[in-house]
Parts: structure tokens; C-alpha cells; sequence
């Protein structure tokens, strides 16, 4: 394998990387989780919108307090 093609492939594993992160970080990723586990569980029900979803997870969290340290 030549030298170029190896720093493609490490610049590509470095942006999925980073893209995975920041998915994580920002919650998007935690939405998708949602949407794939509500199409297995309910596969008749509509799928809330990202904004409804995240009404929801807030009103569940408000309502289903757990213990943090902060």
C-alpha cells in the first residue's frame, strides 16, 4: 500500500471520528437510536419530529428525576 492511500484512510478514520463525537455530543445520534428502536417496537405508529421528541425527553426527564452529582 502506497504512502498516500495510507493517509487517506487515516483522514477518513479521523472524520468519522470526529463526526461520531460530535453526534454524540450534540444528541443527534441519541434521536436516530430512538427512531430505529420506535420503527422495531411500534411499526405502525408515526415517528415524532426531532422537535416533539425532544419535548418529550424533556418532560420525561423532568418528570423522572435522576440522582446526579451536580
Amino acid at each position: 500500500m502506497s504512502m498516500p492511500s495510507m493517509n487517506v484512510r487515516h483522514w477518513t478514520r479521523g472524520v468519522r471520528w470526529v463526526r461520531w463525537y460530535l453526534r454524540e455530543l450534540t444528541g443527534e445520534a441519541e434521536y436516530d437510536r430512538y427512531c430505529a428502536h420506535h420503527r422495531r417496537r411500534h411499526p405502525g405508529a408515526p415517528l415524532p419530529s426531532r422537535r416533539e421528541y425532544e419535548v418529550l425527553r424533556t418532560h420525561h426527564r423532568e418528570n423522572h428525576p435522576q440522582s446526579r452529582c451536580c
